[in-house]
């Protein structure tokens, strides 16, 4: 399983210190999800053979609109491992899962935007995923919290009707933040998401890296090209 995390300058913990403590409560990895202008610098290899532990470069776009958002999804896909974008307006949220080059549908009900049934069949289609944030649950109280285990709830029904990808995070951004994988899934069944869907959730981190570094390595070949060919266009 993996976290995503925020890191210094964006967060308080360093990535080397968010990567520890990570690995001592038994995460496989994490993703570095800096909003993009926040970028935090770490050398990521020194760091997993030191902690044991796979530091992913991820980057998380924030734009005041489509429009905005569309020339960062250019500049930024190329040089990061895993690609976000900042939803919680319904145009953004809508933005998001009509384009196959982002990753993650990060905090979508965050703000005033909705998740719904034709957001979600769109994400499914282009194999975007919605990640369940739960930093409101665990950060916010009263009729912020609630609102917050409601917004969740409805998310869950939608994406298990359609079995939607998605992801799980509590957005830590100090490593004082990071709650072990077994207690996430505790808190997920006290909120009415089972332990077995907040496990999967942290598991889809580390697979969206893995499948990700395949299709950028120099040995991947697109289905379908073949190799001479492939090797010529290159």
């Amino acid at each position: 399983m993996y976290e995503a995390v925020r890191a210094h300058p964006e967060g308080q913990s360093t990535v080397a210190r968010l990567a520890k403590r990570a690995a001592d409560y038994g995460y496989e990895g994490v993703v570095v999800r800096n909003h993009s202008g926040t970028r935090a610098d770490y050398d990521a290899d020194a760091i997993a053979d030191e902690y044991g532990i796979d530091v992913v470069d991820g980057v998380e776009i924030r734009a005041n609109d489509p429009e905005q958002a569309s020339g960062s999804v250019g500049n930024f896909r190329p040089s990061h491992t895993i690609l976000a974008l900042e939803g919680g307006t319904d145009a953004l949220n809508r933005f998001a899962v009509e384009q196959a080059k982002i990753d993650v549908l990060a905090g979508p009900m965050a703000g005033d935007g909705d998740v719904n049934h034709v957001l979600v069949k769109a994400a499914v289609e282009n194999g975007v995923r919605i990640e369940f944030d739960l930093s409101g649950v665990l950060r916010a109280s009263g009729g912020r919290r609630v609102r917050a285990i409601q917004s969740l709830r409805k998310l869950e029904e939608i994406v298990d009707y359609y079995d939607a990808p998605y992801v799980v995070s509590a957005d830590p951004a100090s490593h004082l933040e990071l709650r072990a994988p077994r207690e996430l899934q505790a808190l997920g069944e006290e909120i009415g998401l089972s332990g077995a869907f907040v496990e999967d959730g942290l598991a889809e981190w580390g697979r969206l890296a893995e499948r990700n570094r395949h299709v950028h390595s120099e040995s991947f070949i697109e289905p379908g090209v073949e190799r001479g060919r492939y090797e010529e266009e290159s």
